[in-house]
């Protein structure tokens, strides 16, 4: 085996001393106790050598946190977002400085993880519970889901959804022309893998002949025309479809609500609700349904429950976990959310309500009118008679010419076509901006009263946001009360250690956070001019060539805005290059019993079919029937799709020969990047086998979880799958306009956070990379080497060493004992942690991953915190502490278990490792999740509920 690179110790003043927790001395510590002399030697035993790389990685050299600062201004700097009027979707928005930054900028709301435990959770589920309630108000449907992706994936759930809802339904999903350009790509993109036919038709004259499966209708259009749906709809149903409609939620502040009308689904992004637009994303989407249909969406969706005291709590209802569960059955691919952005969206409701909205709304409606009756005056031809903030109009062979006067005046304007050009006004347009369009059109400012340009037959009568936490909340002290008090219920890294296996909840650090608030990378509009965003074409060019460094392959998109959509494009360009070699057979996704569950919904959503490879008794693939499995399918095998190191924790020595059976026949080898953390720097997916990986840049590389969101997830490929990777009509760089089509709805996805990456790599340099990824090996192991007494480690690899993370089998502790899993986690919330991963894999499993940030004396408390439980246990056992009512079965306990007739000790029930000054208190008790889907409620409920 080649000599492989060293792991340095680098110097106290370096970044990489700063996000790794362990000092030299600590790390000599926990080597001692995993039983090796040096990172280097755990990681010769630890990772095969087979795999292992040979060379130092290609990346500039480490620069300091005030070096990359000032990089990243340099890079903001050349970006030129001035005032954007282009619209399709994305607005100029003032986020309000109390939510920006005690939201966007907290590290209370944007280092905490999705609310699979809901007990230390309340603040983020009651902030989506808004965010629920804000969308189903304005769109006038009953249920909405805690927010999708962005408005093009938005849509294109509606369509899946429409298919399984409406299953009588035939024929194609009908896109209404007037829609949202990069919406019908997105659209017929998922389509086109699922052999759905999309038709993209002018509704105004009413539905093509034929059967439909559903019907999507923009409301108001891309044109800014308000055209009744009502009719649209009617015809809908008539034919046994269902109504899609997608719209504006500022727009719908003055608008009919498209459920009152009859809307079946409505979609959307709310963005222009106090969301930068950070050239794209991320941004929260929205689906709201109407009742019967609520089972059928995608995503999270907060509920009302109720806790062991009987007080309301809030938790994931219904399909919490759905692709872990159903597999290849689910009904998407999604797993996650934009709760971050969702919750900003939500606090700018509470923070202006019912009346400063449409205070907002009616001031953007007023400048628009203003601005076409003015227009119009003066001798131009405005081309939309009826709207909200979008008007065209016509300039004869001046389309170019009046977009760069505008540009000049730094406004930018959409070219509509060589004849027409489109004004979209947002929250940031004034009257400076009035000046600059009369300049850029050539004619004088005129007072002009405008005509009344919204529809008289649609002006919303129906009320919204009657909830008193809309109206409560006006000064800023009351606001800022109102997210510090939510914010202090929940548990995020602010707090302590997330030992969460599978989601690497790593340091996200200050000087990596700030960059993405300098208005170069906030204020610019996905779609403005390629020259005015040179910033972000360097940054991207820069990352997307350090990603294909570090992973060993060819080329790097990062369109794709979650790990769900990364593995959906991998896939899709396996399915692209099958299909240009004329191999259109070739449909079979080999996705071993382990694999995350996403893996087989995206593989069925890429129009797959999915056949699952057995595990051996150790967790890895089993190799006998992978071969069987590949001799089964030599004709029409397309792909597998294996997570390395394994989910179980555990470096597999077969990786290689997993690559070879599969590429012998034929196949493809996708490995899942979800446990990228145990391999950076060490060994290199496509240099070992691997055609295609997709990363979670929100697990390896920094970006914080946010609550359940934002998520980055690039697809890496080797060249001969290049050609098949995600394109967009209206990307800056033409090569990647025609193709495979758009993953996301902006060209970037969601690349206003894509500087925290870059920061990450910069900072880190390859030392700091290599070492980080060691040290991340050592923490699991140490965790393992102290734990395994008393919680046996289920799965071991390489020389009987885990990965980054290990599996605390507590099946046999249940089985004799009667505690469970649950049990353990919620009496972890006593001792002052966020519980582990549970049941996942394995059913009756704790997955630890501790990452490099964590530093000793942490990861000491957490070991301490478990052993202390395990004895616990044995109290259980023993029958010392009752089975039934003990400190474990009652956890987590609130501080008013000070007013409750506990059966057993209060101070051993709420200060387990005696008295803590600092002490977490969970807000609610252990919530009964059963209630909770049992009794569906999915908005803000009454205050008289909490009395």
């Amino acid at each position: 085996m080649p000599d492989q690179p060293s792991i340095p110790t680098l110097g106290a003043r370096a970044f990489v001393d700063r996000h790794i927790g362990p000092d030299e001395t600590a790390i000599a510590e926990m080597l001692k106790v995993v039983g090796f002399d040096s990172l280097e030697a755990l990681m010769d035993a630890a990772v095969p050598g087979r795999i292992r790389s040979s060379e130092v990685l290609s990346l500039p050299e480490a620069a300091s946190e005030a070096e990359a600062a000032a990089e990243l201004r340099a890079l903001a700097g050349a970006n030129v977002p001035g005032t954007s009027l282009i619209g399709l979707g994305y607005h100029g928005t003032i986020t309000p400085p109390v939510i920006r930054r005690n939201v966007l900028e907290d590290p209370s709301w944007y280092t905490a993880y999705t609310p699979y435990q809901p007990e230390i959770s309340q603040g983020r589920l009651e902030a989506l519970l808004n965010f629920q309630t804000m969308v189903a108000d304005l769109t006038g449907l009953p249920t909405a889901n805690a927010s999708l992706l962005d408005e093009g994936t938005a849509a294109a759930e509606a369509m899946t959804l429409a298919r399984r809802a409406a299953p009588k339904a035939n024929g194609p999903f009908v896109v209404d022309a007037d829609a949202l350009p990069q919406t019908i790509e997105v659209v017929r993109t998922r389509a086109e893998a699922m052999s759905i036919e999309v038709v993209v038709a002018d509704l105004s004259d009413g539905l093509p002949d034929g059967d439909v499966c559903g019907v999507l209708v923009q409301y108001p259009g891309t044109s800014g025309r308000i055209v009744d749906p009502r009719a649209v709809i009617e015809a809908t149903h008539e034919r046994g479809a269902l109504a899609v409609v997608a719209s504006d939620l500022l727009a719908l502040t003055l608008i009919e609500a498209p459920g009152t009308l009859g809307a079946d689904v409505v979609v959307g992004s709310s963005q222009r609700f106090g969301v930068p637009l950070f050239y794209g994303g991320p941004h929260a989407g929205f689906m709201s349904v109407r009742a019967g249909l609520e089972r059928h969406l995608p995503g999270r969706l907060v509920g009302v429950s109720v806790d062991a005291s009987g007080r309301p709590a809030y938790r994931l209802s219904l399909q919490t976990r759905e692709q872990h569960i159903r597999r290849d059955r689910a009904t998407s691919n999604i797993c996650t959310a934009q709760v971050l952005l969702a919750v900003t969206a939500a606090m700018y409701a509470v923070y202006h309500g019912p009346d400063g909205l449409r205070a907002i709304a009616r001031g953007v409606h007023e400048l628009a009118a203003r601005t076409a009756a003015s227009l119009q005056n003066a001798g131009f031809t405005v081309r939309t008679d009826t709207f909200f903030d979008t008007f065209e109009v016509a300039v004869p062979g001046r389309a170019d010419e009046i977009v760069a006067a505008a540009r000049a005046e730094e406004v930018h304007l959409r070219r509509v076509d060589a004849d027409t050009v489109a004004l979209s006004f947002g929250e940031t347009a004034d009257a400076a901006t009035l000046r600059a369009i009369h300049t850029a059109f050539g004619v004088t400012p005129q007072a002009v009263e405008p005509a009344r340009v919204l529809p008289e037959g649609l002006v919303r009568t129906t009320e919204y946001l009657t909830h008193e936490v809309f109206n409560t909340h006006r000064s800023e002290t009351s606001m800022l009360r109102y997210l510090r008090r939510l914010s202090a219920r929940d548990y995020a890294l602010d707090r302590g250690m997330i030992p969460l296996g599978s989601c690497t909840m790593k340091l996200n650090a200050t000087s990596e956070m700030e960059p993405i608030s300098l208005p170069g990378f906030a204020d610019l509009h996905p779609f403005a001019p390629a020259a005015d965003a040179g910033g972000y074409a360097r940054l991207v060019a820069d990352l997307e060539g350090w990603l294909a460094e570090v992973t060993g392959y060819d080329r790097v998109s990062i369109q794709p805005n979650a790990g769900s959509q990364g593995e959906l494009a991998g896939l899709l360009a396996i399915r692209g290059y099958h299909l240009a070699n004329g191999d259109t057979h070739r449909d079979v996704c080999l996705i071993p019993s382990s694999a995350h569950g996403t893996n087989a919904a995206s593989a069925v959503m890429a129009g797959m079919k999915v056949v699952v490879v057995k595990s051996a008794e150790d967790g890895s693939v089993d190799l006998d029937d992978l071969r069987a499995q590949v001799e089964a399918h030599a004709s029409d095998l397309a792909a597998i799709m294996v997570t390395y190191p394994s989910t179980h924790g555990a470096y597999e020595d077969t990786i290689t020969e997993l690559c070879e059976l599969v590429h012998s026949h034929g196949g493809q080898v996708y490995v899942d990047g979800a446990n990228f953390n145990a391999l950076l720097g060490h060994a290199r997916p496509g240099k070992f086998g691997g055609d295609v990986s997709h990363l979670n840049l929100h697990k390896t590389f920094c970006i914080p979880h946010g609550g359940g969101g934002p998520g980055v997830g690039p697809v890496a490929v080797r060249e001969h799958l290049a050609p098949y990777l995600p394109t967009h009509p209206m990307h800056p760089e033409a090569d990647r306009r025609a193709g495979i089509g758009p993953i996301s709805a902006a060209p970037y996805g969601s690349a206003g956070i894509l500087p925290i990456s870059w920061a990450y790599v910069r900072m880190m340099g390859a030392e700091g990379l290599t070492r980080a990824t060691a040290v991340a090996v050592l923490a699991a192991n140490y965790v393992a080497a102290r734990l395994d007494e008393h919680f046996p480690v289920l799965y071991r690899g390489h020389n009987g060493l885990v990965a980054h993370e290990c599996i605390l089998d507590v099946r046999g502790i249940s089985k004799e004992t009667g505690v469970s899993v649950d049990d353990i986690a919620k009496r972890l919330i006593d001792y002052g942690f966020h519980a582990p991963t549970m049941s996942f894999p394995v059913a009756g499993t704790l997955m630890v991953e501790p990452t490099e940030s964590e530093d000793l004396a942490e990861l000491d408390r957490f070991c301490e915190a478990m052993i202390a439980i395990r004895a616990e246990i044995t109290k259980v056992a023993t029958g010392e502490w009752n089975a039934e009512a003990n400190p474990l079965t009652g956890a987590p306990h609130t501080a008013d278990a000070i007013n409750q007739d506990l059966p057993y000790d209060l101070a051993t029930a709420v200060f387990p490792n005696g008295f803590d000054p600092d002490k977490y208190w969970p807000p609610v008790n252990r919530i009964d999740q059963a209630y909770g889907d049992r009794n569906l409620v999915c908005s803000c409920p009454p205050p008289e509920a909490f009395a």
